[in-house]
Order: C-alpha cells, then sequence, then structure tokens
C-alpha cells in the first residue's frame, strides 16, 4: 500500500476526511487512479450529505439537480459547473469511460433520503442499499478497468452490504434527527417502538431488528465472495469495503447488536491492518 502524499488534492482531502475507510481503500489502487477514485468518492460524499445540509426538500431536490444538470454536462458536452469536484469528477469520467447510469442512479437515489417515512420491510432497506451503494462500487470497478460481469455481480453484493452496514452504524446519528432507517415491519414483529430509538434508547425489542439487517448484510457479502475465483485481481481496490463491513458486522454482534455501543461508533484500529492483509492475499 502506498502512503498518502501530504499534497492531497481537495477531493482527497474531503474523503480523507469525511470517508475514511474509502480512502483508505483507495491507496491500494494503483497510482495513477487514485485522484479518479478519489473524485468519485468525494462526489458521493457531496450527494450523500444532501438531506443533512437543507431545511426543506425543494433545497434538496434543487442541490441534487446541479448534480444532475453537471453530469449532464459531461456527457452532453455542455460547459462543466466549475466546482471543487464536479472538474475532476467529470476529468474522470472522461479519462475512464465511466457509465453515466451509475451517477444518475446515485443522484436519483438520494432523493429517498428527502422523504423521512422509514423503509416499509427488510427488502425496502435492501432496494435502498443497493441503489445508494452499488452503482458506486461499479463506477470504482470501471476507473480501476475492471468491467466483467463476475466483478460487476460482486459489487453489487458489497455495495449492498457495506451500505446496510452503515446503516446500522449510523442510527444514533438518524435518530438523534428522528429519522428511522430500520425496517417498519421488523420493527413492528419485534415490538420495537421508534420513540425508544428516537430518545437514543437500546431496547431488548431493537436489538433483533439490528440483528436481521446484519444478517442481511452478511448474506449479501457471502454471495459476494462466493464470486470471488472469478473476480479480476485488479477489483480488489474497490471492492474492500467488505472487510470493513466484516469487520464492523463484527462489533456489533460482539456488543449484543447494541448500535448505541460506544465500541460501534468509534474507528476500528485494526482497519488499515485488516485491509493490508485481505490485499496481501487478494481477498475481499
Amino acid at each position: 500500500m502506498a502512503k498518502a502524499t501530504p499534497d492531497l488534492s481537495y477531493s482527497g482531502q474531503e474523503v480523507r476526511k469525511y470517508d475514511n475507510d474509502r480512502f483508505l481503500t483507495s491507496l491500494f489502487a494503483p497510482a495513477e487512479r487514485r485522484e479518479a477514485l478519489f473524485a468519485l468518492y468525494a462526489f458521493n460524499l457531496e450527494i450523500a450529505k444532501t438531506r443533512e445540509v437543507v431545511t426543506e426538500p425543494v433545497l434538496g431536490q434543487m442541490r441534487l439537480q446541479f448534480w444532475r444538470d453537471g453530469v449532464e454536462a459531461v456527457y452532453e458536452g455542455g460547459p462543466v459547473p466549475k466546482h471543487a469536484v464536479m472538474e475532476p469528477l467529470a476529468a474522470a469520467a472522461k479519462e475512464h469511460g465511466l457509465s453515466r447510469a451509475h451517477f444518475d442512479r446515485l443522484i436519483d437515489a438520494r432523493e429517498a433520503d428527502l422523504d423521512d417515512s422509514p423503509p416499509a420491510n427488510l427488502e425496502c432497506l435492501v432496494n435502498y442499499a443497493e441503489v445508494t451503494g452499488a452503482p458506486l462500487i461499479h463506477l470504482a470497478l470501471e476507473v480501476l478497468g475492471v468491467r466483467d460481469e463476475a466483478a460487476q455481480r460482486a459489487g453489487r453484493h458489497v455495495g449492498i452490504a457495506y451500505a446496510l452496514t452503515g446503516i446500522l452504524r449510523a442510527v444514533p446519528f438518524h435518530a438523534r434527527h428522528h429519522r428511522q432507517l430500520l425496517p417498519d415491519d421488523r420493527m413492528r414483529a419485534h415490538g420495537a417502538k421508534p420513540g425508544d430509538l428516537f430518545e437514543l434508547r437500546s431496547t431488548p425489542e431493537l436489538r433483533p431488528v439490528i440483528r436481521d439487517v446484519g444478517e442481511a448484510a452478511r448474506e449479501h457479502l457471502s454471495q459476494a465472495r462466493a464470486l470471488r475465483r472469478e473476480v479480476p485481481k485488479a477489483a480488489l481496490p474497490a471492492l474492500l469495503p467488505a472487510v470493513l463491513a466484516d469487520t464492523y458486522l463484527d462489533v456489533i454482534a460482539k456488543e449484543g447488536h447494541d448500535v448505541f455501543a460506544p465500541r460501534v461508533m468509534m474507528p476500528n484500529p485494526f482497519r488499515q491492518a485488516k485491509l493490508g492483509w485481505a490485499a496481501v492475499r487478494g481477498r475481499y
């Protein structure tokens, strides 16, 4: 793994600060492809934080429209908006022939964040995890020059698993803002109450809901790894989030599926070592 350079671009700095997991995985990519990954992950940060930086849904829609217009400009030959992330993203898209459909899907998915209604069931939550997680990994694979079907299928499963894991770790954050991303049917089936969730109480009824979502994430990791022999080694940096998802799910399980436990939210001190060992073995 190459060391991070002291003269990181704006995108690199943003990803290192606000999405350190993906920053670390990017360091395992060839040096000449890292800036494109940084631009891609910085773009994801920009659209993912839409719900948190606006006061009204219409403002969120306007913010997302800016990115839609920017992506359209890249692919239709129009003037690209001057923006610290949009410009390097445009360069990455052109240099690596990135698929527009993945960008469109990511932006469209973030409109769901403007609606505070909880997902009706686990299937809805998995669908949300797919549209917010899988296209990003597919784009990262394209940056790495990997477009074969096995890698795309593995990327879909890793994207879902990592997104579901992130949703679990973000339960306290969302609860503070009176948002519930846990499936409503599982909440009712286990007798978990949104009121307890919003009061940041980890009740015995809530923990099985966390377990159910964690098991769904584990299943997608298993399906991704079933494809490992078919996936080119060049795809590894895009799929390394699977290693981190495992790490976080292990911590949640050890804490009795209490996502309010301090250890769940703490940065894992073994992340870099686990990623390094996985990269040496060529495993995700």
